[in-house]
């Protein structure tokens, strides 16, 4: 098994490659001149923000508590050349108490569920660093097509015939 470890790197985001609606998404942890990237389908980033903001609010006692905390997200584009290691099937999240962080484990996808991931991707954050990664992931996430406001499908540049409209065509609207 080869683990690609980070223990608090200078960076770790989701980011994209491609065009929307045919967009790549890939973790990608950095720390001096080593990068690992890895790709995962987009509902996993989002499950990944969801769990981890959850996570967050859990140890830290509830969300609201103390003066807000101004954050500055990544918004630059993944590091060159991206170069995917593995592609997630798994990922755990889990909070480390003595250290206060959280970890972060993303195992590469087998094709036999009783074979174990060759690979995994383990990185070790401070709690404002995660929040960073959350803000990051949902606004990657939410820069594809837009959703249908009747039906929740995908609005292509052309519109899409709604189901919940008998068919008839919408339009996306920027």
């Amino acid at each position: 098994m080869l683990i690609h470890r980070y223990e608090r790197p200078r960076r770790f985001v989701a980011g994209t490659v491609g065009e929307p609606g045919d967009r790549t998404f890939f973790l990608q942890a950095a720390d001096g001149s080593r990068v690992t990237s890895v790709a995962l389908e987009k509902e996993q980033v989002a499950v990944l923000a969801d769990r981890l903001e959850a996570l967050l609010v859990e140890v830290q006692g509830g969300p609201g508590l103390g003066a807000p905390v101004e954050r500055s997200v990544d918004l630059e584009p993944l590091e060159q050349p991206i170069e995917e290691e593995f592609r997630v099937g798994a990922m755990t999240l889990a909070w480390e108490p003595d250290r206060g962080e959280v970890v972060v484990e993303a195992f590469a996808a087998t094709d036999d569920e009783d074979t174990e991931a060759s690979d995994v991707l383990v990185v070790t954050l401070p709690p404002e660093i995660a929040h960073e990664f959350t803000e990051r992931a949902r606004s990657v996430v939410a820069a594809g097509r837009p959703s249908c406001p009747f039906c929740g499908g995908v609005v292509e540049p052309d519109g899409h015939l709604c189901p919940r409209a008998n068919g008839f065509r919408r339009v996306a609207r920027d």
